[in-house]
């Protein structure tokens, strides 16, 4: 079994247990090579509430790199500010079959330390 295949099946043991509604939704995290993705999400509506990445202007413009620990932690700080704008307070994380550790911590971290509950 190759990672792709071994993710998948991470992701699909978490996404059993994992499920966002209007007033708690899911925070879901996606990270490439070169970016890491972060969206809202309540599944009763299938609607993406909130999203945040590195690939849009207003976080990715003021880092040095996409890439890394402190990328992640701009994309934590950026998805709890517009939680908060929103009237969100709290989620449930969903780390979409990524190991926590590394950027995918970092960015739970930082968007706990701005003021978002898991």
């Amino acid at each position: 079994m190759n990672r792709a295949e071994k993710r998948k099946l991470r992701q699909g043991r978490v996404r059993r247990k994992v499920r966002g509604t209007e007033q708690r939704p899911r925070l879901s995290v996606f990270r490439s090579l070169h970016h890491i993705y972060v969206q809202v999400i309540s599944d009763e509506s299938g609607r993406t509430l909130a999203a945040a990445s590195t690939a849009i202007k207003e976080v990715g413009a003021e880092l040095a790199s996409r890439r890394g620990l402190g990328a992640a932690k701009a994309v934590g700080q950026a998805i709890a500010n517009q939680c908060r704008e929103r009237g969100i307070g709290e989620v449930v994380f969903d780390r979409n079959g990524f190991l926590y550790h590394g950027r995918v911590k970092a960015l739970a971290e930082a968007a706990r330390e701005a003021g978002l509950k898991f």
